[in-house]
């Protein structure tokens, strides 16, 4: 085989990787809106981010969420659409649309799954991404957030500190399986500001993960992020732009299950 053929060949194996990388990283997209269990110190800061986030009345009535909008995979130079959807507990489903594939993953409230976009076949996750299926799943719902003694979540005030110039109250998550999410509050709007953890990378090791909010704006009476920054060891990742978020439309089971 030509020198030149194995290079397309590799040069198309990382693209796979990365936008494979991209599908779980937005499952961190979608924790912005998780709170955990928490400590009795912690309580306030809570309550606060409740009503920040629209009140625990709203955001009850949520039962479905689907968000839409466009991502540039910065380190390939590659743009693409996303959609994904979200039901009241832990259901989650993303389509994403590249390089003229569709890619999509999703966590049915058991099992994660996946459309490979070479083959075409459905098929589950590998093992070690359904923790992170799971749990992507599971912390965008608002279930989380009103009801953290349910699912098994904690959370630590570990301070405050300041953050691209923004003054912070710093949280930290841990979830029952031992991941821990690092939290940091906007301490004057008691909104997300950004997020820092472990996740796997495009070369299945563990990497640094951290992701930036802004561009909050009203949703229905709710301030959602209409601008997501991705960093992966300090590296920018990707860029997420949402144009369109809308809340219970109705959504059946059936989208979320294996095809």
């Amino acid at each position: 085989m030509r020198n030149d053929t194995i290079s397309a060949l590799t040069t198309k194996e990382v693209r796979m990787r990365k936008i494979f990388t991209l599908s779980f990283v937005c499952l961190m997209f979608l924790s912005f809106a998780a709170v955990p269990g928490f400590s009795q110190d912690a309580s306030g800061v809570v309550e606060k981010m409740i009503e920040a986030s629209g009140g625990r009345k709203a955001l009850e009535n949520i039962k479905d969420t689907t968000i839409s909008g466009n991502f540039d995979l910065t380190q390939m130079g590659m743009q693409g659409m996303m959609t994904i959807y979200h039901k009241e507990p832990n259901m989650f489903r993303q389509d994403i649309e590249v390089m003229g594939m569709l890619i999509t993953t999703a966590f049915d409230g058991e099992t994660g799954w996946m459309v490979n976009p070479q083959s075409g076949a459905t098929e589950e996750l590998p093992e070690d991404r359904q923790a992170e299926a799971s749990r992507g799943a599971l912390t965008y719902g608002n279930a989380v957030l009103l009801y953290p003694e349910k699912h098994g979540v904690t959370y630590k005030l570990k301070g405050e500190e300041t953050v691209d110039e923004v003054k912070c109250l710093v949280l930290e998550q841990a979830f029952s399986d031992g991941h821990v999410v690092t939290m940091y509050i906007d301490a004057g709007s008691h909104l997300i500001h950004k997020t820092k953890q472990l996740s796997t990378g495009q070369m299945g090791t563990e990497v640094d993960t951290e992701v930036v909010f802004s561009d909050y704006k009203d949703v229905d009476g709710m301030p959602a992020p209409h601008l997501v920054t991705i960093y992966q060891d300090g590296e920018e990742f990707a860029v997420m732009t949402v144009s369109e978020i809308k809340y219970n439309s109705g959504m059946e089971d059936s989208l979320f299950k294996m095809e």
